[in-house]
């Protein structure tokens, strides 16, 4: 039979057959006998630890780059037909956004929460214990220092790609990452390359709820009572100064309703004591370890969360190719980027849309089944699980684990002893 006959019927084999089930690296669906989309009686879907990406390859970009074009033509449009116009929603017109106000409490005393909870596991009677590498990034939790050969720092290939382990700290299992802060964030809400050394620096988390409406006396803000209008793509703010209070009458405002914002008190600092001040107080220091890591956990959760729903309304952008960040509607000129392709943006950063885990780290670390005496095997890996380095530590002293991340950290994984890797397909 000629070769082309051959060739075309493998062709229509393969074109009347159904198509083959993909298995994706990050994420993937377990499907019914039938195939097709996914039954919402089945499982939960299968989540693997999303792999870190190349020193040399941008990061992805949550908004696709044709949405983000035809926004800016759309805003590009708008302006010309409009030359002076005013932002009706906050907090782009200077106003705080009422509804979100307690969240940003909220998520200011989950974070207060958070390292009081970490500092008493780590640092505590019966603390879990905590390592680092000496020479990377690398954190462990567990009594004895994994064998897993993921070393990159200095000196790595003459160790083999292993671990030198030594002591961690709180500051190791959680990272926040440091911002510039902005007094205005909208009448100057960037930080020029002149002004690296006079403007201060705070975690990220905590320049995000002071934007939202609280009240830190470290780090004073300016609120508004009125919203600026833009005239030829210029700020025209309004709000009088206490100094210009009594020449209220010679200014001009256009015809519109300015909106109002809510009036916000200062928080307390420590809303832990706040929040037991009816006389639980004295009971939390009998709480139990199981009952401290539980606490722990949803307080993480609880700010993760809040801090998602934040970022809906207050711009975060992060770098493309390193891991700063900046909390206001446009990321600072500071040029202090060494990343990949620095020479070519003059060692500014290369700003785009951030996610929750650029402001809140969550900082990977192996799963350990049974904290025993015997170490991770390299040659296991594969069957080893990972979580977030919270997680992990609470989970360790007691909490029960989340259900987000039980196919994470591979539960239902049993893997072989160490002379029986080599008999396992």
């Amino acid at each position: 039979m000629p070769l082309r006959v051959l060739f075309a019927r493998q062709l229509l084999a393969l074109a009347e057959s159904p198509p083959p089930r993909v298995g994706a690296a990050g994420t993937r669906w377990l499907h019914g006998a039938g195939g097709g989309e996914p039954e919402e009686d089945e499982a939960v879907p299968y989540a693997d630890v999303p792999r870190p990406g190349r020193k040399w390859e941008r990061k992805p970009y949550v908004t696709p780059m044709k949405v983000l074009i035809r926004r800016a033509k759309e805003e590009r449009r708008i302006r010309k037909e409009n030359p002076c116009q005013v932002h009706e929603h906050a907090p782009d017109n200077g106003l705080l956004v009422p509804h979100l106000v307690k969240v940003a409490h909220r998520v200011f005393a989950a974070r207060e929460r958070l390292l009081d909870g970490l500092t008493k596991l780590v640092e505590g009677e019966s603390a879990v214990p905590v390592k680092r590498c000496r020479f990377c990034a690398e954190v462990h939790v567990g009594r004895v220092g994994h064998e897993i050969r993921t070393c990159e720092g200095r000196d790595s290939a003459a160790r083999n790609s292993l671990h030198v382990w030594r002591p961690g700290t709180v500051r190791d299992v959680v990272g926040f990452p440091y911002c510039y802060h902005l007094f205005d964030r909208v009448g100057k809400p960037r930080v020029v390359h002149k002004e690296k050394y006079d403007v201060p620096r705070l975690p990220a988390i905590l320049e995000l709820c002071i934007q939202a409406g609280v009240d830190v006396e470290s780090y004073p803000t300016k609120r508004r009572t009125r919203p600026v209008y833009f005239i030829e793509g210029r700020i025209a703010d309004f709000e009088l100064d206490e100094e210009d209070s009594s020449e209220a009458g010679t200014v001009h405002e256009p015809a519109c309703t300015p909106l109002s914002s809510l009036p916000v008190a200062p928080i307390a600092a420590n809303p832990t004591s706040a929040d037991h001040g009816n006389g639980e107080g004295k009971v939390e220091e009998e709480i139990t370890m199981q009952d401290l890591a539980s606490r722990t956990l949803q307080s993480w959760l609880d700010m993760r969360l809040g801090a998602a729903r934040l970022m809906k309304k207050y711009r975060v952008h992060t770098c493309g190719y390193c891991p700063d960040v900046q909390v206001g509607p446009k990321g600072h000129k500071v040029r202090m980027c060494r990343a990949t392709k620095h020479q070519q943006r003059d060692g500014q950063h290369a700003w785009q849309e951030a996610t929750v885990d650029d402001l809140v780290r969550p900082n990977y670390v192996w799963h350990v089944a049974d904290d025993g005496m015997l170490p991770l095997a390299n040659e296991l890996k594969r069957y080893y699980g990972k979580a977030p380095a919270v997680v992990e530590l609470c989970v360790q002293g007691g909490a029960p684990v989340p259900t987000a991340f039980r196919s994470m950290m591979r539960l239902d994984v049993v893997p072989p002893a160490r002379d029986e890797y080599d008999l396992v397909a």
